[in-house]
C-alpha cells in the first residue's frame, strides 16, 4: 500500500490507498502507533529501557546521553512537528550509564491544536519499544507558599482540569483497560529513590500535587487562589495528559516540576514572560539532572 501523505490535521486519522482495491483505507490509531514504533525499531535496532521527555528542566540532559540515533520528527510516521520555542522536535536514542534510553526533545502540547491522542502519542510509542520505566519533567507555577522560582518538585498526584482526556473514545483493550486506577499513577518507588538521592546530595526537594491546565494563557490571581484552595502546589499545562496514558498501560512513571514562577500567596505574582520562565527554569535544571542521573543508573 502507498501512503497517500501525512496529514496536516490531526484530528482526522492517517489514511492509507490500497495498491490492489484502489480504495481509501483508514488507518486506526492503534496501527498509527505500531506502524511509528516499528519504524523506529528497524532504524535504530535496540530497546530502550528507559524514556526521558526532555521538558523544561531537563533539556540539557540530552548532552549526558551517548546518542546513536538522532530521528527528527517530520521523519517518524504519524508524528507531528514540535512548534513551541525551544523545542527540538527529535527522539534521540542511545546510551546512559549502560542503559539503553529514548530521550523526546520537544513535547507535544494541547494548546498548539493537537488533540490529546497526539499529545500523548510518543508515550505509546515507547511503551511498545519496550520501555519499562518514564521520566517526565516541565515547568510550573509554585502555588504554595513554601515555592520559590527555582525550587523543584517531585510530582506525587495531580488534578485533570483539561476539558479533553486522552482516554475519551472507543477504548481499544490492546492498549489497556476501559477505566483504569489513578491512585498510583506516579510510581510510589520511584519518588521514595528521587527524595533518597534529593537528600543524599542535599538538593531541595519539595513533593508536589500538579494541577494540569490547557493554557497557554497563565492563569489569573483569581485562578491562582482557587488551585491553592483544592489542594495543587504547581500549576502547568502539559504533563497530565501523559501520565494519563502511560499508567493505562502500567508504565512506570516518576515526573519533575522545575517552579519558574511563585503565584502564591497572590501578593507575590509578578508578570512573566516565557523568556523569563525558561531563564529560571535554567537555575533548576542541574538539580533535576542530577536526580534524574542518579535514578536511572540505580534502577
Amino acid at each position: 500500500m502507498g501512503k497517500i501523505g501525512k496529514p496536516t490535521n490531526f484530528d482526522r486519522p492517517s489514511f492509507y490507498i490500497s495498491a490492489t482495491l484502489g480504495e481509501i483505507i483508514e488507518m486506526s490509531y492503534y496501527d498509527q502507533i505500531l506502524e511509528s514504533s516499528q519504524h523506529l525499531k528497524d532504524r535504530v535496532g535496540h530497546e530502550p529501557e528507559v524514556a526521558i521527555v526532555l521538558g523544561t528542566g531537563l533539556g540539557s540532559f540530552a548532552d549526558k546521553i551517548e546518542v546513536t540515533h538522532k530521528i527528527a520528527y517530520q521523519d517518524i510516521p504519524n508524528f507531528p512537528p514540535a512548534t513551541v520555542k525551544g523545542h527540538e522536535g527529535a527522539l534521540l536514542f542511545g546510551r546512559f550509564n549502560g542503559k539503553n534510553v529514548v530521550a523526546q526533545s520537544g513535547r507535544y502540547h494541547f494548546y498548539e491544536g493537537y488533540n490529546m491522542k497526539e499529545v500523548t502519542l510518543p508515550i505509546r510509542v515507547f511503551h511498545f519499544l519496550g520501555v519499562k520505566a518514564l521520566f517526565i519533567a516541565s515547568a510550573t507555577g509554585g502555588i504554595h507558599e513554601d515555592y520559590e522560582a527555582g525550587d523543584i518538585t517531585v510530582v506525587n498526584d495531580h488534578i485533570n482540569l483539561h476539558y479533553e482526556n486522552p482516554l475519551q473514545g472507543p477504548n481499544d483493550e490492546r492498549l489497556g483497560p476501559r477505566f483504569p486506577d489513578m491512585s498510583k499513577a506516579y510510581s510510589p518507588r520511584l519518588i521514595q529513590l528521587a527524595n533518597e538521592i534529593a537528600k543524599a546530595k542535599n538538593i531541595r526537594l519539595h513533593n508536589s500535587i500538579y494541577a494540569g491546565l490547557p493554557g497557554p494563557n497563565l492563569e489569573t490571581k483569581a485562578e491562582y487562589n482557587y488551585l491553592n484552595i483544592i489542594g495543587a502546589t504547581v500549576v502547568g499545562m502539559s504533563t497530565v495528559p501523559e501520565v494519563i496514558v502511560a499508567k493505562h498501560m502500567e508504565l512506570e512513571t516518576c515526573v519533575f516540576a522545575a517552579v519558574t514562577n511563585k503565584c502564591f500567596p497572590i501578593s507575590a505574582i509578578k508578570e512573566v514572560t516565557h523568556d523569563e520562565v525558561i531563564e529560571v527554569a535554567k537555575k533548576a535544571e542541574k538539580k533535576i539532572t542530577t536526580i534524574v542521573a542518579e535514578m536511572i543508573t540505580r534502577i
